[in-house]
């Protein structure tokens, strides 16, 4: 009997479960790849790889424009598929979908530019000089949960344009979503086992990294990022993390509040506040303080909180049910050193979480950067909202982090925002507006928000290795 049930154990502990975060009914369990399976999927990479490098550009372009085809017939059953396990409101799930079709455009645009080789014209030398580029190989894509389309989208794509095979970790919690994506290059002519995804937490993800890969893009916590890079330092291959964020605006005295307000509240609250992009502190000049919060709060008091698939409802669930005791911490931390809750229910209400992962937005001011709010990163719906006499003080409180994705600044003087954004160590930097991405611009943070960069014409380049050639064809 003992051995019977230990039995149990181990198939159950070999299955992911996927919930309904609205719910937290099951959704689906699935088996995760072990060891083996992984290893496998590799060596079957490694083989298409041999064949699918020489496929052709042309070839690889009708690929991803069928996979974009198909993916904008399906998109309204795929933004379903998404609220219904991370709880992304319907609306911004298929606005998601959407903003990838548009993506893509631009990589099918831009690949075939940055990937024609490259004549270096010069007169004082009979040596002929160019630049080609081919693909790093297998590439391991260990994507996030909050954003799989876009997060994915932004490796996946420009990879299997530029050669590259790809096995794609999706993640855990977005794990439906994952295997459409794969289902959908199925139904593509793309070669077999050039796109294969990877199942799994934590442990798939240590066991790709051991494979004979030639890149690593992630996107996730600092903390994993950090022992990635350790893991895989001794092989030698270009690696790129895309972290945390702890997002700083600066509201100075001459804005339009209204706007400001608004802004700034959509950029903190959107996904619900799931985004390493997110507004996640707001710096207000003490003459507009008073004023600027009543407006903020007036803008997330019209965010409807509730099921996902509900028609207006600005935000769902949380995505992960132990981030309903984190972001707990984080307000009772907040509390008890001196925050004002100005809007939003006191931690640990139990009717929020007594069906689904439901956590509704707080508003908090008269915080301070002994605060854990302030500092670390909150991935929620929790804003903190600091008073400062100038941009001076402003500029101080933006740089008093370990963090530097993005920034913001909302003055109608530019010279302002220059001098402010100019200073910042962030990688992304906004003037009157904030949480905006665009893939015409690189994406790539400072310090311990990650290293490399993705989207831009940058953002190509990364998939290739570069070859220089010297020719003399007629030697003397």
């Amino acid at each position: 009997m003992q051995s019977t049930g230990l039995l149990k154990q181990i198939l159950i502990m070999s299955k992911i479960i996927i919930r309904n975060p609205t719910t937290n009914a099951i959704l689906k369990e699935i088996e995760e790849d072990n060891k083996e399976k992984i290893h496998n999927k590799f060596l079957l990479a490694k083989q298409a790889f041999e064949e699918f490098k020489h496929t052709g550009l042309s070839y690889r372009l009708q690929i991803i424009k069928s996979f974009q085809s198909k993916l904008s017939e399906k998109k309204d059953f795929l933004a379903k598929i998404l609220s219904q396990e991370m709880g992304k409101p319907f609306t911004q799930a298929l606005s998601e979908i959407t903003a990838l079709e548009v993506r893509i455009n631009f990589f099918l645009e831009n690949v075939p530019l940055e990937m024609a080789t490259k004549e270096i014209k010069l007169s004082n030398t009979s040596v002929n000089e160019k630049i080609s580029y081919e693909p790093l190989g297998i590439i391991a894509n260990i994507s996030a949960w909050n954003y799989p389309y876009f997060v994915g989208g932004n490796v996946f794509i420009p990879a299997l344009l530029c050669g590259n095979c790809v096995l794609y970790k999706a993640s855990e919690y977005t794990l439906l979503t994952g295997l459409e994506i794969a289902k959908i290059f199925a139904e593509t002519e793309l070669l077999p086992n050039s796109f294969q995804i990877i199942i799994g937490g934590s442990n798939a993800g240590t066991d790709l990294l051991n494979e004979d890969i030639d890149g690593v893009f992630f996107t996730g916590s600092y903390q994993t990022g950090k022992k990635i890079a350790q893991k895989v330092a001794n092989k030698m291959i270009p690696l790129q993390l895309e972290l945390g964020g702890k997002c700083p605006a600066y509201i100075h005295k001459d804005v339009l509040i209204s706007h400001a307000a608004t802004s700034t509240a959509e950029g903190a609250f959107y996904n619900n506040g799931q985004s390493c992009c997110a507004v996640e502190r707001i710096y207000v000049h003490k003459e507009i303080y008073d004023n600027f919060l009543k407006e903020f709060v007036k803008s997330v008091q019209s965010f409807e909180l509730g099921d996902p698939l509900q028609p207006n409802i600005f935000l769902g669930p949380l995505s992960r049910k132990k981030q309903i005791s984190y972001l707990n911490d984080q307000l009772i931390d907040a509390l008890d050193k001196g925050a004002k809750l100005i809007f939003g229910l006191p931690p640990n209400t139990k009717k929020e979480s007594a069906r689904g992962y439901f956590f509704s937005p707080r508003v908090l001011s008269g915080v301070n950067h002994k605060m854990k709010l302030m500092r670390e990163e909150t991935f929620g719906p929790i804003i903190g909202i600091q008073k400062v006499d100038d941009e001076k003080e402003a500029l101080e409180k933006m740089q008093d982090t370990e963090y530097g994705l993005t920034a913001s600044v909302y003055t109608k003087d530019g010279a302002i925002a220059k001098a402010i954004l100019e200073e910042l160590k962030t990688g992304t930097v906004y003037w009157n507006v904030s949480d905006r991405i665009s893939p015409h611009l690189p994406w790539s943070g400072r310090k311990h928000s990650g290293i490399g960069t993705t989207l831009s014409l940058e953002g190509i380049r990364v998939f290739c290795k570069s070859k220089a050639w010297h020719c003399l064809p007629n030697p003397p």
